[in-house]
């Protein structure tokens, strides 16, 4: 909570040092350019034009609207990040769907990365020095590497080598930004640790994705619990047809001699602690009465 008040006081120090036109920032050498680099910031949405050079033109409507939905209840999780173009004007650089998604439910602001014309070196230091903070959730060290590699055009192998870490390492923590958004939030807010995350992201329906998060919320489910759910959603078990499990030679035996007493076939089913049961099958309802006699003639 003492962090998040933290992050909103900063944002408001921000939002008066960018509107003040007589300490408008355009480089890194300005004054309090340090002050911008790496921090976030509430903007207005109108102050905001879309990169005219975005590769991608077209975004699937109804996917927007789900952005959307899930924006109107929690909020933006992700800032957008954008680059100061001029006085109180800014570009988009990364983040057009959630940048969409807000104005289609109304918001006025929405949280934002700002960068400056000159100032890759230091933003890649501010982020990197990020990444080494103890107190980091998984899901903003993985908007940190997002970042880096989106923002300063970096590969996976390359990053590995500026922040010290696996590559597999970072490839996990990218792939909790494929989770639906109130699991991580459920994550940020310390719910669910990283290895639920983990074991929650191999489901790809974002519902079955929450059926099962709302179940270890529930149950109070461990990392390992929950990979099992998991295993069993991905791979239920199926019983083959025509495969039976082996029963022991006493069951066999046993087996035989009830088919022959009582001139039909019996079943015999043993678990793996050596419980079991019979299992008299009968076609019709004279076949039951005949066993039924003969049981207790037997008794």
């Amino acid at each position: 909570m003492a962090r998040a008040t933290q992050k909103q006081a900063l944002g408001r120090g921000l939002s008066a040092l960018l509107s003040d036109p007589s300490n408008d920032i355009t480089s890194v050498d300005d004054k309090n350019a340090d002050k911008v680099v790496g921090s976030i910031v509430e903007l207005d949405l109108n102050s905001i034009d879309v990169n005219p050079f975005q590769p991608r033109t077209s975004f699937n409507e109804e996917s927007l609207r789900e952005l959307a939905s899930s924006i109107k209840e929690l909020g933006v999780i992700q800032p957008i990040t954008v680059r100061k173009i001029e006085f109180n004007k800014y570009q988009l650089v990364s983040g057009e769907r959630r940048f969409r998604a807000s104005k289609l439910v109304g918001l006025a602001t929405i949280p934002s990365y700002i960068r400056i014309a000159n100032d890759q070196e230091s933003l890649e230091m501010a982020l990197v020095e990020n990444i080494q903070r103890q107190d980091l959730d998984p899901i903003e060290i993985a908007i940190s590497y997002q970042r880096l590699i989106e923002e300063i055009q970096v590969t996976q192998e390359t990053l590995s080598d500026r922040v010290g870490k696996n590559r597999s390492t970072i490839a996990n923590y990218l792939r909790l930004l494929k989770l639906d958004p109130i699991i991580q939030t459920g994550m940020r807010d310390g719910f669910i640790s990283m290895g639920h995350g983990r074991a929650l992201i191999n489901v790809e329906a974002s519902a079955d994705q929450l059926d099962i998060y709302e179940r270890v919320l529930r149950d109070r489910l461990s990392v390992r619990e929950t990979e099992a759910i998991v295993r069993d959603y991905r791979e239920p078990s199926v019983k083959k047809p025509g495969t039976k499990k082996a029963i022991p030679l006493f069951a066999k035996d046993a087996k035989k001699e009830l088919s022959s007493l009582f001139d039909s076939h019996v079943d015999i089913k043993i678990n793996g602690s050596g419980k079991g049961q019979f299992v008299f099958p009968f076609k019709n309802r004279e076949e039951f009465q005949r066993i039924l006699k003969l049981i207790k003639r037997e008794k």
